[in-house]
């Protein structure tokens, strides 16, 4: 799977997170590295840079700054799942490690 120029918006996120649906993932890979952009939905920006495994698999750290200009940082690890239409889904586990250090889950899906 290669996840080059796909982009994303969240779907679902447990009550800890701080993405949403107005937030935009912006993809970019090279062999087996991943590299993404995203905001929207109370992120000014943020930024992502991880591994793709053969299996789809993702693994990544990300970092962003809230439009009340709060930094906060994680990692995440993504299962991906095809869509009947070749759009891709993720189901994701992410863990914050700054603030609480609380983990939570999200589902992110491909824009047509």
């Amino acid at each position: 799977m290669n996840y080059d120029g796909r982009v994303f918006r969240s779907l679902k996120n447990t009550s800890n997170g701080e993405v949403n649906a107005e937030t935009r993932f912006v993809y970019r890979q090279k062999d087996a590295v991943l590299e993404a952009s995203y905001s929207g939905g109370g992120i000014k920006c943020g930024q992502m840079v991880g591994l793709v495994f053969e299996d789809g698999r993702l693994e990544f750290l990300y970092q962003h700054l809230t439009d009340d200009l709060k930094l906060r940082s994680g990692r995440c690890e993504s299962r991906p799942e095809l869509l009947e239409d070749g759009r891709v889904r993720l189901h994701e586990t992410w863990r914050w490690s700054n603030g609480d250090l609380s983990a939570g889950h999200s589902v992110v899906e491909e824009v047509p």
